[in-house]
């Protein structure tokens, strides 16, 4: 991107057009101030009539004034802010699409050598089912991607559709984590123990919430063998329900806590490059939180100490999206 010039850059624009009109206003206010002063001086040596000199108005004319150039100072800012703001996003948006095309060529690119070789070469069978595990690989890493693009578009949009099951949250992780063991068959994932723990989820929207956290705590781990320890706590004293997955990977800086969950924001390992990636799956696990009118969030005790997501779910709207079901169920014409 074209680095603009020192003199015309929005930062120092703005600076300047807010420090004239809050000198001009200065001034002018300073300038009634001396000339008051000084007609008052004449009055007193003449005994004129001060009436006929000041008017009891002008002292509000000029509050007008002033607040007027602070709702304009206001405005100022606030269209400066979301200037700043769209040009953020465009940055992150121009960040986004170079990973992402580099996440989408790189799999193309390793297929069309395989199926080439395929073309040009009578393989052993060993050799085959090598090549053919690895274009499995690729496929499966540009279909994970595909879909969290679809997803992403479809939740941001309120399409999805998807209806709340009332199931023990400790058994469908843990089914969750046995059917999908082959995704993660380098890893060591412990759920806890925990009794039942109902409530009301939307499945598929969970199980990509699990899917986007647990791959994230992979990719962001140096370790030999990654390990994510699930655990449950239900907070009876404020009625929610904590889910945390805590592992063993390259940590989080503090500053990044509440970043990561921005919309294209990329982590770094050591400070480095960012690693590959959409940008978009804790922003998926947040917008999944949400639908669930919960929350999330991250906590780390530095780099190198790994790091634990926090899913809150609300256990005070049990009751009422299970009478919000039943009412749906119950009424025909009812749409969500």
């Amino acid at each position: 991107m074209k680095q603009t010039k020192w003199f015309i850059h929005p930062v120092f624009v703005f600076v300047l057009s807010t420090l004239a009109l809050a000198i001009s206003l200065f001034l002018y206010i300073h300038w009634y101030i001396s000339v008051s002063a000084s007609l008052k001086t004449v009055i007193s040596s003449y005994r004129l009539d001060a009436n006929q000199f000041f008017e009891a108005q002008t002292w509000v004319v000029i509050l007008i004034l002033s607040l007027l150039v602070g709702v304009i100072l206001a405005g100022i800012l606030i269209i400066f802010i979301f200037n700043l703001k769209t040009l953020q996003l465009y940055r992150l948006q121009h960040t986004f699409i170079n990973n992402f095309t580099h996440e989408l060529k790189t799999p193309v690119t390793s297929l069309k050598l395989y199926l080439e070789t395929f073309a040009k070469h009578d393989l052993p069978r060993e050799e085959q089912l090598k090549y053919l595990g690895f274009m499995l690989h690729d496929t499966e890493r540009l279909s994970t991607n595909i879909n969290s693009i679809l997803n992403l578009t479809r939740i941001e949009s309120r399409l999805y559709e998807g209806e709340y099951r009332t199931v023990d949250v400790v058994e469908t992780i843990r089914h969750f984590v046995a059917s999908n063991h082959h995704v993660f068959s380098n890893c060591d994932i412990r759920v806890e123990d925990h009794p039942p723990l109902v409530h009301p989820l939307i499945v598929p929207l969970f199980e990509m919430l699990l899917i986007n956290i647990l791959t994230n705590a992979v990719k962001y781990n140096a370790s030999d063998t990654p390990r994510v320890d699930i655990t449950f706590e239900d907070r009876k004293q404020d009625h929610s329900l904590l889910i945390r997955f805590r592992d063993n990977g390259i940590g989080i800086a503090r500053q990044e806590c509440k970043k990561i969950f921005r919309k294209f924001y990329q982590g770094r390992r050591d400070g480095l490059a960012p690693v590959g990636g959409s940008g978009i799956g804790l922003y998926l696990v947040q917008q999944i939180a949400r639908i669930h009118h919960g929350k999330v969030t991250a906590d780390s005790e530095g780099p190198g100490k790994g790091s634990v997501i926090t899913l809150i779910l609300p256990r005070k709207d049990h009751e009422g999206m299970k009478n919000e079901r039943d009412h749906s169920q119950a009424d025909p014409h009812h749409r969500g």
